[in-house]
């Protein structure tokens, strides 16, 4: 048999490996030594060390422990609590106010952390049974909460605009600036629809009562905004301020940023060494799953390079004469799909590097490209029946929510997801505009 053949073979066994419910690291490096080993002998994995400590190298990916630790320390401070407060209160008598204050917070803390379970659960937590005891439709409120809660995938600073500019080759600091203008409007888009949602069904999107907010105007109205919206900003500001100014790399700003979470938290009288044990260990394991993953697939790079898989690949779009736009929805329709089944970063690690040198081939721009697919990865967190912010919901929600409700109310934020993405692809200087900008 052809090498490709044999390329084909360890692409179909790592899927078959994965749906069958191993873990990632283990599929992709375990598949590809074993097809590797049959087909070039184990000595071609003299190789691998070497391609996994130049991945270890790579500066930018030590961004990721620290943005990780950033967003876990943050969700212990108790800020998100005070500012869904607030901003549900803020609102006052508008008609789907405290719907319109989750989403506010997600931009916040999607801005300031990143972390999609933790803004997931705790909002989930905070304003899902404040929600219902307001007669708010179970599935506006749990499409609202797990939607505002994934916009950290999107948002800078963003773990998955890190491994999708290390994979594709585009400055993180480019790939956080690209993500700012879709990011908002897709903010934007999930305000509009509460907004029409609220008009149409005012009953299903009530406004807070009188008596909630003569108490809050009657309090120290003013300290609590300051209090809730204060801190947060200066991090936003620390964080992503430092990167776009030029002042510091993805990789400096986000160790200040770690910095500035703990001072935080410990200024909300929240920081213990018990705290600092549980952010530690948790900041560990989400690494070191991250990086097993990045090992894997270093093992299946080079196994399927070594196999001709891209040759194969190449030379099928070519052959099939598609156009530059048909290739593209083609790839956005497959990277969909494949996030029914499995995680963003397996898409990342498996797709992606084989997909980027055929955007070049095109004449693609790869950092406008790397923010469709951020986009379209975000959509693996929200897609039924397997996207993980609707399981991450569905685990502290009240029994009364169904996992149905769940499921139909994502619904309608996936369609304005999928309205933003074209928006995108018609407007390139959405992606293009900012970092062409700042990089003057």
């Amino acid at each position: 048999m052809s090498l490709e053949i044999f390329a084909l073979i360890l692409f179909v066994a790592i899927l078959v490996v994965l749906f069958l419910g191993y873990p990632v690291a283990f599929a992709l490096g375990g598949v590809s030594i074993w097809v590797g080993s049959m087909v070039m002998g184990i000595k071609f994995f003299d190789l691998l060390p070497l391609r996994i400590y130049g991945n270890m190298q790579n500066i930018v990916l030590l961004a990721v422990p620290l943005f990780i630790f950033m967003g876990l320390m943050l969700e212990k401070s108790g800020i998100a609590e005070r500012m869904l407060q607030t901003l549900t209160l803020l609102m006052g008598r508008l008609r789907g106010g405290l719907a319109l204050a989750v989403i506010i917070v997600g931009i916040l803390l999607a801005a300031s952390t990143g972390i999609v379970g933790a803004t997931v659960v705790t909002m989930g937590l905070l304003s899902l049974p404040t929600m219902l005891k307001r007669q708010y439709s179970k599935r506006l409120a749990t499409g609202v909460i797990v939607s505002a809660g994934t916009l950290g995938q999107i948002i800078p600073p963003s773990i998955v605009l890190i491994l999708l500019g290390s994979v594709m080759n585009v400055p993180v600091g480019d790939m956080f600036m690209g993500a700012v203008i879709p990011g908002l409007l897709l903010s934007l888009g999930y305000v509009v629809y509460v907004l029409v949602y609220a008009r149409l069904h005012p009953q299903q999107a009530p406004a807070a009562s009188k008596e909630e907010l003569a108490a809050f105007r009657s309090g120290s109205m003013t300290k609590d905004i300051l209090l809730s919206f204060l801190l947060p900003f200066l991090l936003i500001l620390a964080v992503l301020g430092s990167i776009f100014a030029g002042i510091a790399t993805p990789t400096e700003a986000a160790g200040i940023g770690a910095l500035a979470a703990s001072l935080m938290t410990a200024a909300q009288g929240k920081l213990s060494m018990k705290v600092l044990k549980e952010v530690m260990s948790e900041t560990t394991f989400l690494t070191s799953m991250v990086f097993m993953i990045l090992v894997g697939a270093a093992a299946f790079s080079l196994t399927f390079r070594a196999l001709q898989g891209e040759r194969l690949i190449i030379e099928a779009i070519t052959q099939s004469e598609l156009s530059p736009a048909a290739f593209f929805w083609l790839t956005m329709l497959g990277i969909f799909i494949a996030g029914f089944f499995i995680d963003f970063i397996e898409i990342t690690f498996i797709f992606v590097p084989i997909l980027t040198p055929l955007f070049q081939k095109f004449g693609f721009d790869l950092l406008w490209v790397g923010i469709l697919i951020a986009m379209n990865l975000q959509s693996s967190f929200l897609t039924p029946p397997f996207g993980f912010s609707l399981f991450y919901l569905k685990g502290v929600a009240p029994k009364e929510v169904r996992t149905s409700d769940i499921y139909r109310g994502v619904v309608p934020f996936l369609l304005v997801q999928v309205v933003v993405l074209l928006l995108i692809y018609l407007f390139p200087g959405l992606v293009l505009w900012l970092p062409d900008v700042l990089n003057k």
